[in-house]
């Protein structure tokens, strides 16, 4: 870890990160009125409460746990896997500095050099649809093909398709965490962050190590997933759905907001078709995104999708008819789908014109 700082300095950050109260506007004004966090932490309480800190805040000072809290994060450094980088250190990520409350210092385990790399988010819901996971997983394996880093949040669904179809084909992702990197959370991605950080990717929060999961923690991470990326790409999402929180901070931060389309019978893709409305470029093949990021450059072409496009990996039920007719049971059996998102989506691919429907059976028309 490289640090522009002196070692007291950065106990002296440490310290101040992990004050209550303390986000990342009352962090820069610490710094910018006494102009290190060394001077701030040994200002008188009075100080503080004249420049609007509470008093929780000044308080907190004394507390033997907030100094434990930063010696335990200076040996976890001492990892050569361990990095933490400083808003005003060179190597913090510069797409993520010119945002707005960029956080004040990241904690990384694995490649910290990779957040300077060109990255796409892809983002949805955490109960994604078989369909709208082998999405995910299709666009990650094409785009960290071209050489984008692919970017998600660790979360289950979309988030974990996305960062496996990077590793699938030998691709970087980051994962941005919505707890302390002591805090595997969900727990059973634990081997998933290990493959991660072995394969030359990075997992970052801006927490201190050991905080837990909370809800108000994942709205305050999205900014980073939406921040380090050139665009954000939304796969399936419920109007609700934590994914359209970070795709309105990536067009606040100015980055490109993509959609994937889907039945509009199926509840999860009244996110994206919001997003759509709302001017978020419609997506069906990965050239779409390539498109709008022309003048970057990439490592390597991108390969597409197995399939044709990303309308025909939202409907797997041509891959079934394309091997011979069937009537709706046998597409329910087969599919493992339930009877109603069946008959939606044969409802959308008829409209399509991409299957009709002869003697009781589907046909696929080529």
């Amino acid at each position: 870890m490289s640090s522009p700082c002196s070692p007291a300095e950065l106990e002296a950050r440490l310290r101040l990160h992990s004050l209550p109260e303390i986000g990342p506007q009352r962090f820069y004004r610490l710094l910018k009125v006494f102009a290190s966090a060394s001077a701030a932490w040994s200002a008188p309480g009075a100080a503080w409460r004249s420049l609007g800190l509470p008093q929780t805040s000044v308080d907190a000072r004394r507390s033997e746990e907030i100094r434990e809290q930063a010696l335990q994060a200076l040996r976890w450094l001492e990892n050569s896997q361990h990095h933490l980088l400083l808003h005003d250190s060179p190597n913090y990520p510069a797409l993520l500095k010119e945002t707005a409350g960029a956080p004040p210092l990241l904690f990384v385990q694995g490649d910290a050099a990779i957040l300077e790399q060109p990255q796409i988010a892809i983002v949805g819901s955490r109960r994604a649809t078989r369909p709208g996971l082998d999405t995910a997983h299709s666009f990650a394996r094409s785009l960290a093909k071209g050489g984008f880093v692919v970017t998600s949040g660790l979360a289950l669904g979309v988030d974990a398709a996305a960062h496996q179809g990077a590793l699938a084909v030998q691709g970087a992702t980051v994962a941005v965490v919505g707890t302390g990197l002591k805090r595997i959370y969900p727990a059973r991605h634990r081997d998933l962050l290990q493959e991660i950080v072995a394969q030359g990717g990075a997992v970052v929060s801006e927490l201190a190590l050991d905080s837990a999961p909370h809800a108000s923690h994942f709205p305050r991470r999205n900014r980073i997933i939406s921040g380090l990326a050139l665009g954000v790409l939304v796969v399936e999402a419920s109007p609700s759905s934590g994914s359209l929180i970070t795709a309105r901070l990536a067009a606040e931060q100015g980055r490109e907001v993509y959609a994937i389309p889907g039945s509009i019978h199926a509840p999860g893709a009244r996110g994206c078709h919001q997003l759509i409305r709302n001017g978020a470029t419609l997506i069906e093949t990965v050239d779409d995104i390539l498109e709008s990021l022309q003048g970057w450059q990439r490592i390597g072409a991108v390969e597409p999708p197995p399939l044709q496009t990303a309308l025909e990996l939202q409907h797997p039920l041509l891959e079934l008819l394309k091997v011979r007719p069937l009537d709706t049971e046998g597409l329910v059996d087969l599919s493992e789908l339930p009877l109603q998102e069946v008959l939606g989506l044969l409802t959308e691919l008829e409209i399509d014109g991409r299957v009709s429907r002869e003697g009781g059976f589907w046909l696929y028309n080529s």
